[in-house]
């Protein structure tokens, strides 16, 4: 009996309760459900991909634009750049058009006498050194100087009292542009007396 009794309670130990079922089947339901909404919120490689691609292609689109645009600034750069060379000279051009008005206008007297003549060129330059004095264009007039190849053009040697390498006439005067040489004066040098 004893052995019946035993095999009764090791039945009774390994049936479950009804209400322990429940929980491990509901624990169980909630495991799967849980899973199952992950599956579902993340989404699948094709969308991924899809994704992928529409993001790629608005960021080829944007790489375009950007390479459209440069070379479209580059372009304007160009034709900007080549409008200032065009016309760097229009200020300057500007002002030298009252320095023909007034040869035109001397030129233009019939009965004109050679004092007139003189006072009128006179004038003119006047009017043209003021145009260059207002762009900065000096004149390099080096007489008495020491002969500076950067500024001068020797064009003959001379004996002279002077010391050897000094300018003793200016043939023809040079000019600057600020700091720039446009053209060398041209001048004669002392080379110094032979003994």
């Amino acid at each position: 009996m004893q052995e019946s009794n035993k095999s009764q309670t090791d039945e009774q130990e390994l049936i479950p309760v009804s209400g322990e079922i429940n929980e491990a089947e509901a624990s169980k339901d909630k495991n799967t459900h849980e899973t199952e909404s992950q599956v579902e919120i993340m989404p699948s490689l094709e969308e991924l991909l899809k994704e992928a691609e529409l993001n790629a292609a608005e960021h080829h689109d944007a790489w375009l634009r950007a390479k459209a645009e440069a070379e479209n600034i580059r372009k304007r750069a160009q034709a900007d750049i080549a409008n200032a060379h065009k016309y760097a000279i229009e200020k300057f051009s500007t002002e030298l058009l009252a320095v023909m008005d007034s040869l035109e206008a001397a030129l233009a007297v019939e009965n004109a006498t050679l004092e007139n003549f003189k006072n009128g060129v006179e004038l003119t330059q006047k009017q043209l050194a003021a145009v260059f004095e207002k762009f900065n264009i000096k004149v390099i007039n080096p007489d008495g100087e020491k002969f500076d190849p950067h500024q001068h053009q020797a064009m003959c040697m001379v004996e002279s009292e002077l010391a050897p390498n000094t300018v003793t006439q200016v043939l023809q005067r040079g000019y600057m542009l600020h700091d720039r040489v446009i053209r060398p004066a041209m001048v004669a040098v002392s080379k110094g007396k032979d003994t």
